[in-house]
């Protein structure tokens, strides 16, 4: 990965609003950011409590079995944690996918290139809609409470996406894995693997509190306009 890649990120939510604080001023800021995360946290599954307690509901009438779905993924620090979402896929998830890459060369060379299938089978039914709306992710705010995530940083990654980032591992590893950043809001699944990983290891060099409150109001237009999502 060139410099280049890595520093033309910024532009996507100003690079002249953003500048890197360090030491002290640095640890303020991850103060206050943290503070931001469990009180916007907090008041968000108060506040959204009705609503996932109907889709949780709903997945289990359309799909009986466990409703929450809990993924390993890497956190700050290299540490690993459940990182909880709604159940989007069918409970046998993993083997229908070791199943599909093993025949299809064509999912396989998609699965290696993003470590994503824009048309999953594993998906049940309203698992779609879920995803496409991102309300999947809304157990999420609890690893924020616990300090498993931020609200905003890099997207949590499995085992397996840790050769991508190469040396810049570090900077992933540096910062808490967040609900959003950089990625979501300039376009998801629509981003090469390659500018995800310069949007992780800028943010991981020039976050701030207030970086965090921009990307979070970027956020609400992709959700509405599902940029990137599938």
């Amino acid at each position: 990965m060139h410099e280049a890649t890595i520093t033309a990120a910024p532009e996507l939510i100003g690079a002249a609003n953003m500048t890197a604080s360090s030491g002290g001023l640095q640890r303020l800021d991850d103060i206050a950011s943290r503070a931001l995360d469990v009180t916007l946290a907090v008041i968000a599954l108060i506040v959204l409590a009705p609503l996932m307690l109907i889709i949780a509901a709903v997945i289990y009438v359309l799909d009986p079995g466990p409703v929450i779905f809990a993924h390993q993924r890497i956190g700050r620090g290299g540490r690993s944690f459940p990182c909880l979402k709604f159940r989007s896929m069918v409970t046998d998830a993993d083997a229908r996918l070791r199943q599909l890459l093993e025949s299809s060369a064509e999912a396989r060379e998609e699965w290696e290139r993003d470590h994503k299938l824009r048309d999953d089978p594993r998906v049940i039914g309203i698992g779609r809609f879920l995803r496409k709306t991102s309300l999947d992710e809304l157990p999420q705010l609890w690893n924020v409470v616990r300090g498993d995530m931020s609200l905003v940083g890099p997207r949590p990654i499995v085992v397996g996406e840790i050769s991508r980032y190469g040396r810049y591992f570090e900077h992933y590893c540096a910062v808490r894995p967040g609900i959003t950043g950089l990625w979501q809001v300039g376009g998801r699944n629509d981003v090469s693997y390659r500018r995800r990983v310069a949007y992780d290891v800028t943010y991981s060099r020039l976050r701030s509190c207030a970086m965090n409150v921009k990307i979070i109001a970027y956020t609400v237009p992709s959700v509405l306009f599902q940029r990137g999502s599938y």
